[in-house]
């Protein structure tokens, strides 16, 4: 009777704990997401500086401002991002060109560096037609309403067109730090209640003004302009290094810096970006007259510069590196789905690269041009920029239905079809050894650029990964395997031996 007592009362138990457990425990599997936000960011974008205009005598760059929980409802409206989105970039220019003359603009983080919107498609070699046709196909798709005016879709001066392919005409930076999806809402509501309306100057409204703006928005008094070294003004680089201060003292924010580098291709390969006083001490065209007109200020500046003026971007990137979720290896292999909702850190290695590893590559790559050379017959070795000028003079490159690149190639009377994207320059449709010829142009320009101009460590082993099959396929196309015989040609031959 004890026994049974003992075990009805213990039944009883374990029922009433189970009623009270299981939908508990089913609460906190809906509320888990809830429970545990997934981690967001906020990042100033530094751009490196590009050889037109103004930017030919300051070195400025230009800066602008990544989130990666706020997405475009409209190029000039936000919304929290859905599932799967990679965040956008916001950021405002002396004029945007449009009918309307809005402060800003923000598009998607994969428009704004690569000019399309899978990553996948981004091109692997570029010219000023390419990034035309990305620009046009952008205009057309979400910038239409705001964009009727015959300048605003003609003229090359309105800068709504620096939003798109950004990377394919200079190399940048974007510093990233945590943020909550609590921070992200109210931002959110902030931007689309206040004014949209251009005041843009370059002494107190320029672009490292409006980052700086909003970036305090997030961190009040986090970032600020360092007047000594820019003469009274906000750079770019001053915001981006004060930034990197700021986390110093809140490492809990946790610092992360991407490197996006330039495409290999026609355009002119930008500048490091540089604050006031190193463009002074830094370039000839300034130097040069202070030293007949104005020798007693050149201490003073040097001083200001060696003192507290430095900072290094390509630095900070090896100390703090991280990559987007595309490059990142699990996502590489397959074993991670795409989200991309932040950047992954990454060892110094796998992003930067060590000096061995450059140098071994180099090795590699300079025996696989002589291979290439003796194949071809080539009385000296191809030159990179030799190629793209005569491949953009041949070819006229066009958009598949996603956006991915396109050329149609004229040689010796006879037409064929290059992919120009990440997906397709393997594809069937490409032609073998063009796709291979370019992907050797490509690789010679990344192993020789200096470190601010070139690609990760993660993109270089993809790149190389390319090279190597499309090399396998060059060689099928210039020796095709012999056919199979057909089953009519063996009965044939095996009724011959009988």
């Amino acid at each position: 009777v004890y026994l049974m007592s003992a075990r009805y009362w213990a039944g009883a138990w374990a029922r009433k704990i189970t009623a009270l457990i299981l939908p508990a425990a089913f609460i906190l599997f809906l509320a888990g997401p809830a429970a545990c936000p997934a981690r967001a960011d906020i990042g100033i974008v530094l751009n490196e500086s590009l050889d037109t205009s103004v930017a030919r005598i300051t070195g400025s760059g230009h800066s602008a401002v990544y989130l990666s929980h706020v997405c475009a409802e409209s190029p000039v409206k936000l919304r929290p991002c859905r599932p799967g989105e990679m965040g956008s970039v916001i950021s405002n220019y002396t004029t945007l060109g449009e009918d309307q003359p809005f402060e800003w603009n923000v598009v998607p983080l994969s428009i704004y560096l690569y000019g399309v919107e899978d990553p996948a498609d981004r091109p692997l070699f570029v010219s000023f037609e390419i990034k035309h046709l990305l620009e046009e196909r952008y205009r057309e798709k979400y910038l239409a309403a705001l964009c009727a005016g015959e300048f605003c879709r003609k003229s090359g001066k309105a800068e709504w067109r620096e939003m798109v392919g950004a990377s394919l005409e200079r190399s940048l930076y974007i510093f990233a730090v945590d943020t909550t999806p609590e921070q992200d809402l109210r931002f959110i509501a902030e931007m689309n209640a206040a004014s949209n309306v251009n005041h843009f100057n370059g002494v107190t409204r320029n672009c490292a003004n409006f980052a700086e703006r909003l970036v305090n928005t997030y961190f009040p008094h986090s970032v600020g302009a360092d007047y000594i070294n820019d003469f009274g003004m906000t750079s770019p680089k001053a915001i981006a290094r004060s930034l990197t201060r700021y986390v110093g003292r809140h490492p809990e924010l946790e610092l992360r810096v991407i490197h996006v580098a330039q495409v290999p291709g026609t355009f002119k390969r930008s500048t490091e970006a540089r604050a006031g006083t190193e463009q002074l001490f830094h370039s000839k065209k300034f130097l040069v007259p202070m030293l007949v007109f104005a020798d007693y200020g050149i201490p003073v500046a040097a001083g200001s510069y060696f003192l507290t003026g430095r900072f290094n971007p390509e630095r900070q990137f090896e100390e703090h590196p991280a990559v987007l979720e595309r490059d990142s290896a699990a996502v590489v292999s397959g074993r991670q789905p795409l989200n991309a909702e932040t950047f992954v850190p990454v060892t110094r290695a796998s992003a930067a690269g060590t000096r061995p590893q450059w140098k071994e590559y180099r090795r590699e790559f300079q025996a696989m041009l002589a291979e290439y050379t003796r194949e071809e017959d080539l009385p000296r070795r191809p030159n990179a920029a030799r190629f793209f000028k005569r491949l953009n003079s041949t070819g006229v490159p066009f958009l598949g239905p996603g956006g991915a690149v396109w050329m149609r190639v004229s040689q010796g009377g006879h037409t064929s079809t290059l992919g120009l994207s990440e997906s397709n320059i393997l594809a069937r449709e490409s032609n073998p050894r063009l796709a291979y010829r370019l992907l050797l142009a490509r690789m010679e320009t990344v192993l020789k650029s200096p470190k601010h101009s070139r690609e990760t460590m993660t993109e270089l082993e993809e790149d190389w990964g390319r090279l190597r099959s499309a090399s396998v396929q060059s060689m099928l196309a210039a020796h095709p395997l012999p056919a199979p015989p057909s089953a009519s040609s063996a009965q044939t031959r095996s009724g011959e031996t009988d």
